[in-house]
C-alpha cells in the first residue's frame, strides 16, 4: 500500500474537488481508484474481492466527505429543508438492503453494474431535456410523495449497493426540478451521508469471503480509506469557494463528461 500511497493521495485531492463542485462524495473516483490499485497489490485470494473492498472503503470516505461538504454548504446557505428531508430518511432506508445485498453479489457482476449504471445515467443526462441546461425558475418544484418514499428508496438501494452515493440520481432529479446546478450539486451531498454511513456500517461488519492483508474493517481498507482522506479533506476546504462561481451550462456538461471518463476507466481496468 505505501507503493500506492501517492496515487491514493492524488485521487483524494481529486475526489474533495468533485465532492464540492458535483455532489459526489468521492464514489465516482474511489471505487475505479482502489479496485484499481487492489487488482494490482493484492494477492489472488484478495484480489477476488476487491471490487467489494472499492465500495466499501469508497463508502467509508463519502461518508466523511459528504459531511464536511454539507457542513460548508450549509453554512454558505444553499441547503434547502424542502429537498433534502424527508428524502433523506427513505434512501436511508433503501441504503441500507442495497448494501446488504451487494455483499451476496459477486464482485464481477458488481463491477458490470457499476459500469451499467454509469452508461445509463450519462444516456439519461444526454438524450432527456432538463439537465444540461434548465430554464431560469424563481421557484423550483416540490418534490412528489412517490418520488420522496419510492423513488427515495430506489436512491438510496442502488447508491449504496454500488459505493457511489447517490448523487448522480439525485443531481438530475432535482435539476429537473428547476434548481441551478450549483443548488442541486450542493444538496447532493446531505443526501449522500445516509448512503454512505449506512453502507459503511454493513460493510464493516460483513463476513469477508477471503482474510484481507493490511489494516480493514470488514471490507473496508482502513489504510486506503485514510489516504483518500488525507488528500480530499483539505481540498474541500479550498474548492468549496467555487461553489456558484462555474456557469451553469459549463457545471452540468462538465459533471457528464466527468462520468465518461470514469465510465471508460472502468471498462479499461476491469479488461
Amino acid at each position: 500500500m505505501l507503493t500506492s500511497l501517492p496515487t491514493l493521495l492524488f485521487f483524494g485531492c481529486l475526489t474533495g474537488i468533485t465532492t464540492v463542485l458535483f455532489g459526489f462524495g468521492g464514489g465516482f473516483i474511489t471505487v475505479p481508484v482502489v479496485y484499481g490499485v487492489l487488482s494490482v497489490t493484492a494477492r489472488e485470494a484478495a484480489a477476488a474481492d476487491a471490487m467489494h473492498v472499492a465500495v466499501a472503503t469508497s463508502a467509508a470516505v463519502m461518508a466523511v466527505n459528504a459531511v464536511a461538504a454539507a457542513l460548508a454548504q450549509w453554512r454558505q446557505g444553499r441547503l434547502h429543508r424542502a429537498y433534502v428531508w424527508p428524502l433523506a430518511a427513505y434512501i436511508t432506508l433503501g441504503a441500507a438492503a442495497g448494501s446488504f445485498a451487494a455483499t451476496l453479489v459477486g464482485g464481477t457482476a458488481l463491477r458490470l453494474l457499476f459500469a451499467a449504471y454509469l452508461l445509463v445515467t450519462i444516456t439519461d443526462s444526454l438524450l432527456r431535456k432538463g439537465f444540461l441546461a434548465v430554464a431560469h425558475q424563481s421557484c423550483p418544484r416540490p418534490l412528489g410523495r412517490g418520488t420522496t418514499t419510492l423513488g427515495g428508496m430506489g436512491i438510496g438501494l442502488v447508491a449504496a449497493a454500488l459505493g457511489v452515493g447517490g448523487s448522480v440520481m439525485t443531481v438530475p432529479l432535482l435539476r429537473r426540478r428547476g434548481l441551478a446546478m450549483a443548488e442541486a450539486t450542493a444538496m447532493a451531498n446531505p443526501l449522500t451521508v445516509p448512503v454512505a454511513v449506512a453502507g459503511t456500517l454493513v460493510y464493516a461488519f460483513a463476513p469477508t469471503a477471503a482474510a484481507p492483508a493490511g489494516a480493514h474493517l470488514g471490507y473496508v481498507d482502513l489504510a486506503a480509506g485514510a489516504a483518500l482522506l488525507l488528500g480530499s479533506l483539505p481540498t474541500i476546504a479550498v474548492a468549496r469557494r467555487l461553489t456558484g462561481r462555474v456557469p451553469d451550462r459549463v457545471h452540468s456538461a462538465a459533471y457528464v463528461l466527468l462520468l465518461l471518463v470514469v465510465l471508460i476507466v472502468m471498462v479499461s481496468i476491469g479488461v
